[in-house]
């Protein structure tokens, strides 16, 4: 994952690592050239030259930043190249004039330092600026690699939030869909005067205590599924209890494991109303999870009349289901129905074994 550092300011911005380095190196080249002719002390040749690139990075760095607002027709980088060939005489003048101050006779009425004076004056004034243009160029060229790092930051981010706005959608289309479903199965048997519906409403409402809490989770456990799945099938048993049998098997390396929220409970909802409620005898219901080695593979198994017709679109809660698994693992997740012998379905839903997100 990209990373987008901030950029320096201040004096870490001046003397960073890249312009201190290049303003070295230019110095140790330009000595190198000069030693030739040069009848002093090395280390005298050395520290005026680095005192003399000293003072204009400094001036290249302050103009950088100031002033803030220049006329529309003066550039910066102008400005800063204009800066660092005109301070360049009177800072090489200063220089000289520290490390001669203990001399008796002054610099410049000295012939051969005044010629050293002209020469590093002229590395100064003419050499400086095309060295600052260098780094000019780097540095345009890193800002606009930062710009683009930070506008791919940018579009992930916005693409993210895209993603999770979806997601909310479709979790805010699945909520409804359920509650709706199951209290219209207690009006029919408030409407049939059952004496059930007693005992179902206290079991609705065992259900929506264990469901609402997390109807906005972004994530859960085969676990908290499975707890939701057992607390819907029970008020369904209340309902019909001659019609409606069922049964759990889950392995215990893949209760903790992530599971689309309300994925399990989509896929039991379907098995009861298209499998179970239009069978006239009613079936069975077989909820498995199974660990794979890098993946789990979670069934809901009934009994009940079938695909009917070849078709796999049964409701709007598996195609909102498939869409879910789309978003939030692309292609690495399966969403299939079998046709079970001698009647009855299999919802087979394959995903990676993805611990719980923290």
């Amino acid at each position: 994952m990209a990373v987008l550092v901030p950029e320096p300011s201040g004096f870490a911005r001046i003397f960073a690592w890249r312009r201190v380095r290049t303003a070295f190196i230019a110095c140790f080249v330009i000595s190198i050239m000069w030693l030739p002719g040069w009848t002093g002390q090395y280390s005298m040749l050395i520290g005026r030259l680095l005192f003399l690139a000293t003072v204009q990075l400094i001036v290249f760095g302050v103009i950088e930043r100031r002033p803030k607002r220049l006329p529309r027709w003066l550039a910066r980088w102008v400005l800063q190249l204009l800066a660092v060939a005109f301070v360049a005489p009177f800072t090489v003048a200063i220089a000289y004039a520290i490390t001669t101050a203990d001399d008796p006779t002054p610099w410049f009425r000295d012939k051969e330092r005044l010629g050293g004076y002209g020469m590093m004056t002229f590395f100064g004034v003419l050499l400086s600026p095309w060295i600052a243009m260098s780094g000019l160029y780097r540095h345009v060229s890193g800002e606009a690699q930062r710009q683009a790092l930070a506008f791919q930051l940018e579009k992930s981010e916005l693409e993210r939030q895209a993603l999770d706005s979806r997601m909310r959608v479709l979790q805010a289309q699945v909520e409804p869909h359920f509650l709706f479903n199951t209290l219209a199965n207690i009006r029919e048997l408030v409407d049939s005067g059952s004496p059930q519906a007693s005992a179902v409403l206290a079991s609705l409402i065992a259900y929506l205590r264990a469901a609402v809490p997390r109807l906005h989770d972004a994530t859960a456990t085969f676990r908290q599924e499975l707890e939701l799945v057992r607390a819907y099938l029970e008020v369904m048993h209340m309902r019909m209890p001659d019609r409606l049998q069922y049964l759990f098997s889950a392995d215990d390396a893949a209760l903790d494991l992530e599971c689309p929220p309300m994925a399990l409970l989509t896929l039991v909802e379907n098995a009861v109303r298209h499998g179970i409620d239009p069978s006239e005898v009613g079936g069975r219901i077989e909820v498995r999870v199974m660990r794979r080695d890098a993946r789990v593979s979670a069934q809901v198994i009934d009994t009940g009349v079938g695909l009917r017709g070849g078709s796999e679109g049964l409701g709007t809660g598996l195609a909102n289901l498939r869409e879910r698994l789309k978003l939030a693992y692309r292609d690495d997740a399966q969403l299939r129905l079998i046709a079970v012998e001698p009647h009855g379905t299999c919802a087979e839903l394959d995903l990676p074994a993805r611990a719980e997100a923290k």
